[in-house]
Parts: C-alpha cells; structure tokens; sequence
C-alpha cells in the first residue's frame, strides 16, 4: 500500500515531468537515472526511496526536496546530467 505522501509524491514528479514536456525515460536520462528505476518510482513501485535519491530527484528540476514534497508545485528548470552517467540503486 502506498502512503499519502508516497501519492504526493509521485503525482509531483509526474506533473513537473509533463510541465517540461518530457517522457520518463527523457527524464531519466537527462536526470542520471535508470529509465526501468525511474519508471518504477513514478509508478509507485518504489516503496522506500532513499533520502538521497529524493535529493536527486529534486536537484535533476533545480529545486530543493522541501519543495519537491510541499503542497504547491514549485517553479523549476530542468537540469540535464553528464550524458552517459547514469544512476542506479545501490
């Protein structure tokens, strides 16, 4: 089962994605991560994420993770990783 904050967010991430007008594996890459991995977290299929990854997750939109789980959904810029660098679970 997926808790209220796991929900909130998810639906962050998947509504910063299409406000920048990218797919999840165009996120992925640009954001250092696994497409599969990432795919997973906006599914919901990732149960327990890592401080750190929700760390990168928000520095991948150029904001800080307090306004990655906070109410309103933050003006952000999308900021493409190192080409080839890709991040995958430890």
């Amino acid at each position: 089962m997926i808790s209220n904050t796991q929900k909130h967010l998810v639906a962050q991430l998947k509504a910063l994605r299409k406000r920048h007008g990218l797919t999840q594996e165009a996120f992925a890459e640009g954001g250092g991560f696994a497409y599969k991995y990432y795919q997973g977290i906006e599914n919901g299929g990732k149960r327990d994420l890592r401080l750190s990854t929700v760390e990168r997750l928000a520095k991948a939109y150029g904001i800080e993770v307090w306004q990655l789980v906070g109410p309103a959904l933050p003006e952000t810029k999308f900021k493409r990783g190192k080409r080839g660098k890709r991040a995958t679970p430890r």
